[in-house]
């Protein structure tokens, strides 16, 4: 066999195979999403370029024959170009039921943050709850514990490289998973952030709770609002959907000609988003 230029023995093309794992992209780099560029941002500045190069190629081709993700271990088969294909694994710290009870915590004591969760959203700004409970979200330069069967002496291998990007274009499909590797599966998180404001709810004033007096001692202020300014919170994130409260709450048991009630909403407070950006715009 000639010699590779990754310095060990192969031949010159990979086993080609049928069915493998192909990634999306087909040129430049791979990751759509912010959460999966930070991803991919962390290998490209701590691997070989070149056999992140090959490894994009093998993730293109298909190489990669299946990918199975749990908490803090990623396993998958690769096939190079021996018959037999190579067993890879990538590690990182999964966090434990301690650490997992103070962040969801923390991301639930952001109203905005547990709305964008709950409506299966990443808000950017989780990275720095994470940060600020001392638990990194995203693995650093030593962050990965990363091995693979096949004999080349380089870090990582292709294989390795086709995996890691096949894993960046998972979690553009599944933000989730990027917790799920930490070790909180999606429904698991989103139960626990769904009780926790259940709870607030039992034990929070509601933003229109008022004080119920009579007409007559208020006469002076009836016209004035009934909730102060900053009960009513900051205004509305620009970048969130139109129906992302619909998303967050539990979808009622309501349907208007056999269709549910969420998806006659829906259409109307898009329209109603897309009048109010056409008016600003003039």
């Amino acid at each position: 066999m000639p010699v590779g230029r990754d310095g060990w023995f192969e031949a010159a093309r990979p086993i080609r195979v049928e069915g493998g794992i192909k990634a999306r992209s087909k040129r430049g780099s791979i990751g759509e999403r912010w959460w999966s560029r930070r991803f991919v941002d962390i290998l490209e500045r701590v691997c070989d370029p070149g056999r992140l190069s090959r490894g994009r190629a093998y993730a293109r081709r298909g190489q990669v024959l299946g990918l199975d993700l749990g908490a803090g271990l990623v396993k998958a088969r690769v096939q190079g170009s021996r018959p037999e294909p190579y067993d890879v694994s990538v590690r990182i710290s999964a966090y434990g039921a301690r650490e997992w009870a103070g962040l969801i915590e923390a991301l639930a004591a952001q109203a905005l943050h547990r709305a964008k969760l709950l409506a299966g959203e990443m808000p950017p700004e989780i990275e720095d709850v994470f940060a600020g409970c001392g638990l990194p979200l995203f693995p650093g330069e030593r962050g990965l514990d990363m091995s693979c069967s096949c004999p080349d002496w380089g870090f990582p291998c292709k294989h390795l490289s086709a995996v890691l990007y096949l894993l960046a274009e998972a979690f553009d499909d599944d933000p989730f998973l990027v917790l799920a590797w930490r070790g909180m599966a999606r429904e698991s998180l989103l139960d626990a952030l769904r009780q926790t404001g259940e709870g607030e709810r039992v034990e929070k004033p509601g933003l229109l709770d008022v004080a119920d007096v009579p007409f007559a001692e208020r006469i002076g202020d009836f016209y004035e609002a009934g909730a102060s300014p900053a009960r009513l919170g900051p205004p509305p994130d620009p970048g969130s959907p139109p129906d992302l409260l619909l998303r967050a709450l539990d979808p009622p048991r309501v349907k208007a000609r056999h269709i549910p009630l969420l998806d006659l909403l829906r259409p109307a407070y898009r329209t109603l988003a897309a009048g109010d950006e056409a008016s600003s715009a003039d």
